[in-house]
């Protein structure tokens, strides 16, 4: 099964050229007519999660002042869902093989909209974080079960327009979500951006009894469930390192041992993986080139730019007292730069390639992310607007081409098991990402006074357009450019 999931919008497009299994008798049918209701259910799935993982970020600081931490301690709130996607995503598929899709989706969105409900109840950051968690724990399904879905019940002449329908709900709720959040938190309350879910689960739980497939095996594989725990465990163990590093005094003899007992675990992992019939996580498949290179490009990619926007926003309301609607309406322009350039994409890929294209718009992202340090208080807003536009124009060309690198190489049974690794680094990435920049940018304050953000903001973004530089250093290891006929993953 297709497991792909996104972290950004783009990758919601990247599975499109995957078969889909339609019975020939159906074919005189429009698939898309019989299953109208399952893709509004799963662009509504899309949109929720789209939405909520966006609309956060512009109520960091109201947020932060309601539960008495500082906006950059807001971090584990952000970055526990994320983490919590990445661990529970390689469960899926067995789910589903287990359970049923049917199921599966249903329980997904119930959970999804209880976390919600409890993150709008929340009255102290454990309780929100705890919250998250649990909304992770039903957004890990929610995507990738939705995709697997379509691509068994849509015919494959008509998938790339069922999955552009799909795929243009979750960029709506990535334009929304800042905006919304913003509107929100200025003229009604913080609490109401995660309450909007509630209402949008219970209507999906009605459309999921109604509309929603079962698709599922008579006998499914064993579930590898020693090597999830060691997964989850490492990754759990790596966070909460990077957690203490912004404590004062720094516990380096607590971060030390975590980081240890991690990299013990991941190796145990690697042991493990070699010695089960079916791991959750196939590391034989690192042997191919493009998959590696997607992986580990994708990685320190990710580090440099996860943060990026949360970042912005805190810049652009501690710093320079924007209001909360406004710095949401700053963000539009990203999503906006991000729809556009998915359309040059294909075009891009044949005129360069993999290796050219990405050595050099990882350049580009690299000094534009950089470029942000010459904004400050004063900054005319077109201005910022304009560069915010450039820089989500260049990282969605960015992630689409990365997301779709991955099976460039790779035989199409290892789809499914590609699909759900490139997953899981992509939210682990995101979540370290979050926490490398907050850190960052919390060491470059040092606890001095809110006009010295511009300043630690500067700074920040400059570092972390190093660390998306050294990226390209990792993409120029793929092989030369050879001519490619068409890239139907990226329309």
């Amino acid at each position: 099964m297709s497991l792909q999931t996104a972290a950004d919008p783009h990758a919601a497009a990247s599975a499109a050229s995957l078969p889909a299994t339609v019975p020939a008798a159906l074919s005189e049918v429009s698939t898309r007519e019989r299953f109208r209701g399952l893709l509004w259910l799963v662009a509504a799935a899309f949109f929720m999660q789209s939405l909520d993982s966006t609309v956060v970020n512009t109520a960091v600081p109201a947020m932060a002042e309601a539960l008495h931490v500082t906006p950059l301690g807001m971090r584990t709130a952000l970055t526990s869902y994320v983490l919590t996607l990445a661990i529970l995503i390689p469960a899926s598929p067995w789910l589903c093989d287990r359970f049923g899709t049917r199921r599966v989706f249903g329980a997904a969105i119930m959970v999804f909209g209880a976390g919600s409900l409890l993150c709008g109840l929340a009255q102290t950051l454990p309780q929100l974080v705890a919250a998250r968690v649990l909304q992770g724990v039903g957004g890990a399904s929610l995507m990738p079960v939705g995709r697997y879905v379509l691509v068994r019940s849509i015919a494959k002449r008509e998938f790339v327009r069922a999955m552009s329908t799909v795929a243009t709900f979750g960029l709506l709720g990535s334009v929304l979500g800042p905006l919304l959040g913003g509107a929100l938190v200025e003229f009604t309350s913080w609490r109401l951006i995660f309450l909007i879910n509630v209402p949008v689960a219970i209507a999906g739980v009605w459309m999921n009894r109604r509309d929603m497939p079962d698709y599922r095996l008579e006998h499914a594989n064993r579930f590898d469930l020693f090597g999830f725990l060691l997964f989850a465990a490492a990754s759990a163990l790596l966070l909460t390192a990077s957690e203490l590093a912004g404590s004062k005094p720094v516990p380096w003899e607590h971060i030390g041992l975590c980081s240890a007992i991690a990299l013990l675990l991941g190796t145990v992992y690697v042991w493990h993986s070699r010695r089960t019939a079916h791991p959750v996580a196939d590391l034989t498949l690192l042997r191919v080139r493009s998959v590696w290179v997607a992986l580990a490009g994708g990685l320190f990619t990710r580090l440099g730019i996860s943060g990026m926007f949360l970042l912005l926003v805190l810049f652009l309301q501690v710093g320079c007292g924007w209001s909360p609607l406004m710095a949401g309406l700053m963000m539009v322009p990203q999503a906006m730069g991000s729809i556009a350039a998915k359309w040059a994409v294909n075009r891009a890929l044949v005129h360069f390639g993999y290796r050219r294209l990405l050595l050099g718009n990882t350049l580009i992202v690299a000094v534009l992310l950089a470029s942000f340090a010459l904004l400050g208080p004063t900054s005319p807003v077109w201005v910022i607007a304009a560069l915010t536009f450039c820089y989500g124009s260049f990282t969605g060309l960015q992630y689409t081409t990365m997301n779709t690198l991955i099976y460039n190489d790779l035989d199409i049974k290892h789809a499914s098991m590609a699909s759900s690794m490139a997953s899981t680094a992509q939210y682990l990435a995101m979540s370290f990402g979050i926490a490398l920049s907050t850190l960052l940018m919390e060491g470059m304050l040092q606890g001095h006074a809110h006009e010295d953000y511009v300043v630690a903001f500067r700074w920040t973004v400059v570092l972390l357009g190093v660390i998306t530089a050294v990226a390209s250093r990792v993409f120029g290891r793929l092989r030369r450019d050879r001519p490619l006929a068409s890239v139907a993953a990226a329309k």
